[in-house]
Parts: C-alpha cells; sequence; structure tokens
C-alpha cells in the first residue's frame, strides 16, 4: 500500500474525534508533506544567472504581444502573488480567457501546468499565452523572434544565457529562459519550518488546523511539496458540482473518462489567490473550504471546523521574494523593432 493510501485508510478508520485526537500527527501525516527545496531544479534546463536574468527580463516584456501592452506579469502579477485576483483575465483587446490564471509561485513543482495539465513544464507553458490570440495575440512565434532579435540588448542576452548556440535567439530558448527564472519563484513560509522540524512554527490554533484538515480528509488530494498540484481530480467528486460546464481534462486529452478532471490546486498563498477555481466562481475561502469538503468528500463541516481549517491555510503564505521579482531594466527598442 503506498503512502496516500495508508494514509487515506488511517483517515477513514477514524470515525470519532477522540479517536483522531490520539494519532499522532508527526509520524502518520507529515510524511505525506515536503517543504519547499530552494529552486525546482530541471534537468533538462539548468539555472545559470545569464538565463534567469535573461528571464526575468522577458517575463515583463510587452513589446512581444499584440498593441505592446501585455506581458506575463499583466496576468500573473509577481508583487500579487502571481495572479491578477480576477476571476477571468482580460487580454490584448480586453477580451476574457476561458479560465483563471492560476499563481506562477511554486508551479514549477507541480505535475504539469495549466488547469488541464496540457503543458508538462513551465518551459512549454511560457510558450502559449504569448501566441493566444485572446492573451497576448502574437500572431507567430517567428514575429516574436524578429522582435526580439531588432534589439541588441536581446541578442547579447541570448547568447550570454545559451552560450555556443549559432542563432540562440529561438522561441524554445525563451521558453527556456522564462521557465529558469519562474524555478526560483518560490514562497517558503512558516509551515515549511514546521516541516523542517521547529514545532513551535505552528501556533495551537493552526496546528489544530492542520488537525481538522486531515481529519476531513482534505491531505487526499492536497498534499506534497505544493500542497496540491501534483494530481488531476473530478470536480464533483462525490456530488455533482452545480452548473459545471468545462469539461476540463477531457477537452485536452478527448478520454471521456476525464470530464470534470482539474489539476488539484495547490493551497499555498491560497489566500492571496482568490476567488477560487478555474472559472473564479468562488469568492471566500471559506466558502471554498465548505464546497470542497461538500462535493469532494461528502461532508457537512461545521463554521467552526471551516474556521480551523482556514487558520492552517493561512500559515501556507509564504513570504515573496522581492529583490528576485524586481522588475529588470529591459533592452532598448530600435527603428525596426516591429510591432503587431
Amino acid at each position: 500500500m503506498n503512502t496516500t493510501a495508508r494514509i487515506v485508510a488511517i483517515i477513514v478508520g477514524l470515525s470519532t474525534v477522540s479517536a483522531f485526537a490520539q494519532v499522532d500527527l508527526s509520524d502518520q501525516f507529515l510524511p505525506m508533506f515536503m517543504p519547499l527545496p530552494v529552486e525546482a531544479a530541471s534537468p533538462s534546463n539548468e539555472l545559470t544567472e545569464a538565463k534567469i536574468n535573461l528571464g526575468r527580463q522577458l517575463y515583463f516584456e510587452s513589446r512581444i504581444s499584440k498593441g505592446g501592452k501585455m506581458s506575463c506579469n499583466s496576468c500573473h502579477v509577481l508583487d500579487r502573488y502571481g495572479n491578477d485576483n480576477l476571476p477571468f483575465s482580460p487580454g490584448h483587446e480586453g477580451k476574457l480567457g476561458g479560465r483563471s490564471s492560476p499563481s506562477v509561485y511554486n508551479a514549477a513543482l507541480h505535475v504539469a501546468q495549466f488547469w488541464d495539465g496540457r503543458a508538462v513544464s513551465v518551459e512549454e507553458q511560457a510558450k502559449g499565452p504569448v501566441l493566444n490570440p485572446v492573451e497576448m495575440g502574437a500572431p507567430s512565434a517567428e514575429f516574436v523572434i524578429q522582435v526580439l532579435k531588432s534589439m541588441p540588448g536581446y541578442v547579447d542576452a541570448f547568447k550570454a544565457a545559451f552560450p555556443g548556440e549559432a542563432d540562440p535567439v529561438n522561441y524554445n530558448n525563451f521558453g527556456k529562459a522564462v521557465g529558469a527564472f519562474e524555478r526560483k519563484l518560490l514562497t517558503p513560509s512558516k509551515w515549511d519550518a514546521y516541516l523542517k522540524g521547529n514545532k513551535e512554527a505552528l501556533n495551537a490554533e493552526e496546528k489544530k488546523g492542520f488537525a481538522t484538515f486531515v481529519k476531513t480528509g482534505c491531505v487526499t488530494c492536497h498534499n506534497g511539496v505544493g500542497v496540491g498540484g501534483m494530481m488531476y481530480q473530478k470536480l464533483g467528486l462525490l456530488k455533482a458540482w452545480p452548473e459545471l460546464t468545462d469539461n476540463g481534462r477531457s477537452d485536452f486529452t478527448k478520454n471521456d473518462s476525464e470530464k470534470f478532471h482539474f489539476k488539484v490546486p495547490s493551497l499555498r498563498n491560497v489566500t492571496e489567490t482568490g476567488p477560487y477555481l478555474h472559472n473564479g466562481s468562488v469568492k471566500t475561502l471559506d466558502e471554498m473550504v465548505k464546497k470542497m469538503a461538500e462535493y469532494q468528500l461528502g461532508k457537512e463541516l461545521s463554521g467552526e471546523e471551516i474556521a480551523s481549517i482556514v487558520s492552517f491555510l493561512k500559515a501556507l503564505k509564504g513570504d515573496l521574494p522581492m529583490d528576485y521579482i524586481k522588475a529588470p531594466k529591459l533592452p532598448e527598442s530600435t527603428a525596426d523593432t516591429p510591432k503587431a
């Protein structure tokens, strides 16, 4: 029996609060979680200073978008915990996207990217929104490269980031550079200190909240280094989710058994990333906890239980790396910089 199955079996066996209270949480449940690493390393994308610096510039670069006004940071706002707190993000013409923009913080540790997991890595994900006609609206990858090659500062930056390549300014390297920058967008919190052995990092209320989180069964899906982000799950697992029109992952995989399945969101910084769900339809964290228990676990939580879980979730709010995310100076445009 694997770790998750064993823990779920323990949860099912805890029929009363008194029985649950006798369980040693440190021994039984904490192994389902891991503290954040220093960086989300990739075997295929070495994290060099030159590559990260280039990725930071590209993350804030709007001249590659149609109209020259949209960048990655427009929807995934780094000083607002990596999102824009809107149900749907407006693109270059003001049209709204079809799903809520998830946070980029800690995302490089997830099983895949996007709500449906259609990108296997942050490097692949970075290339999508730029060419999306609703989002940044660049007409083609060739156009993006043409813009970047028109600015000597970018040409030099790509050469430094990808030494030895005959033609380093290309779209795959664009994705690698942005991905390298995002792989260090991590937000350690008091939860990480607790996982590393500092049992005083959480106060009594937060520890009780973790106990309620476990007892309720939230750990079945929300576990691992991201406290989520590591699997796909059906929305409305035990009770049909009302008015659900998005087919989720099945539209990508063409597998009917994955209808209404979405990547399980990470709960890190969840207090800062509302509104919630793929469509931003749930406005408050209390409501989200209540609905998750009802539709995913078949449980009706009391107000006290909801408040207890939220107390734990607040402990997952990490610190933003303010120096790392500071907007960089971008290369100057030239007379022949094209505009879409």
